[in-house]
């Protein structure tokens, strides 16, 4: 799914002016980065990128905008291995498939809603996630060359 960044720009900015926060220039650039680049980038590949043509934004800036965009609804965080953190515009139901060889996450479609479980119904579920890990077809095909 393709979104368009006026449309997430407008938004953005009636979110944050209706909650008294300032749409800056680095947190819209994040933002921008976000919708233009929708490959799940950590924040450091963030930061990475956009700090060649911001000379003064700092990880912390980035990390905060992060953040803030979560706490708006407007990122998602995915934690696929428990250990590195990234981020995605795009925070409809689907899941997420890691390749095991070449690190890429690709998302999928899923009625993630449909997915229930007896043994949990007296529990309250806040959150449903699903990962799957494996060979995406470009590693699969290179691992077939191979042999």
């Amino acid at each position: 799914m393709v979104i368009s960044t006026r449309i997430l720009k407008e938004n953005l900015e009636k979110e944050l002016k209706s909650r008294n926060i300032k749409l800056s220039y680095q947190r819209l650039k994040v933002l921008e980065y976000l919708v233009e680049n929708q490959c799940h980038p950590t924040a450091d590949e963030i930061y990475t990128h956009l700090q060649k043509s911001i000379s003064t934004l700092s990880k912390t800036t980035v990390y905060n905008t992060l953040n803030l965009l979560i706490k708006l609804g407007l990122v998602r965080v995915i934690t696929i291995d428990g250990h590195e953190a990234r981020y995605e515009i795009e925070i409809g139901n689907h899941g997420h498939f890691k390749c095991e060889s070449c690190g890429a996450i690709f998302d999928f479609s899923i009625d993630i809603d449909s997915i229930t479980s007896g043994d949990l119904s007296d529990f309250k579920i806040n959150n449903k996630k699903v990962y799957f890990k494996g060979l995406c077809p470009g590693c699969l095909s290179k691992t077939y060359e191979d042999k």
